[in-house]
């Protein structure tokens, strides 16, 4: 039986993060790719400049031609920027009842440039959270969605991370990339456990669509089969061999996206 994902999420142009990324790290890892997009960027290694949100209805109509035909194993649901937008991709999830999803808050891109209305933040924790098998927020992502400071070290990544399970995430991966230091620590964190997953941090500037690559290659992970504690480990070892390996690809003028085909090409 063929494994299939679904991304459902924004458009990069610039190729490096949101869809683009999302069907790159399927193909990379055996599993066929389908995809619901939810808003157009007008973006490259250099930034957003503008954003084109796709009205509700057609992001109902993409959810229901897709999961009417295909046998889908698995969701990873990234940048959704306005509350009719997640309020629609809520009740898709309800409509089809999709319990393997992984949902990472996409707030601001890595330019900077903020892709999440702020209006929209309480219905992602209202509407969406609670519907994820995992979220995976970056450190700036997680105390934003708490409106708390950001985590200084592993034992406020941990507690952030268990009141994010107090509002209703099932569990969270709370990524700790932007965090100074010589490892890059992520922690697992579920109702009943927390696990931490380090690597040694990489030297690079090229680590466009870093959060949309993780996010995608466990729901890849989950599409086959894994667990989720395999499905994490697998991605996380995907993505830094994805970005030891950056450097060898020469993409526009900013910060170059992650090389999905590390072990192809």
């Amino acid at each position: 039986m063929t494994a299939i994902a679904v991304t459902i999420a924004g458009s990069d142009s610039g190729g490096g993060a949101g869809i683009q990324a999302d069907l790159k790290t399927f193909s990379a890892l055996g599993v066929y790719g389908a995809s619901v997009i939810t808003a157009l960027t007008a973006q490259n290694t250099q930034g957003v400049t503008a954003i084109h949100d796709v009205p509700a209805h057609f992001i109902a109509a993409q959810i229901d031609a897709v999961f009417s035909d295909l046998k889908v194993n698995a969701v990873k649901i990234g940048m959704l920027s306005q509350p009719v937008a997640i309020a629609t991709v809520a009740a898709g999830l309800e409509r089809w009842k999709q319990t393997l999803v992984v949902l990472d808050p996409v707030m601001v891109a890595s330019s900077g440039d903020r892709l999440l209305a702020p209006a929209a933040v309480e219905v992602l924790r209202r509407d969406l959270i609670p519907r994820a098998l995992l979220i995976t927020p970056n450190l700036h992502e997680a105390a934003a969605l708490l409106g708390e400071p950001v985590a200084q070290d592993e034992g406020e990544m941990r507690a952030q991370a268990e009141r994010l399970i107090g509002i209703g995430a099932q569990a969270v991966l709370i990524k700790g990339g932007h965090a100074p230091g010589p490892e890059a620590v992520d922690l697992l964190v579920s109702p009943s456990a927390a696990a931490r997953l380090s690597t040694e941090r990489i030297v690079t500037t090229n680590t466009h669509g870093t959060g949309c690559t993780l996010s995608a290659a466990i729901a890849a992970g989950l599409a086959k089969g894994y667990k989720l504690s395999e499905a994490v480990a697998d991605a996380k070892a995907y993505l830094t061999h994805a970005i030891a390996a950056a450097d060898e690809l020469e993409i526009g003028q900013g910060d170059g996206p992650t090389h999905h085909f590390h072990a192809w090409w």
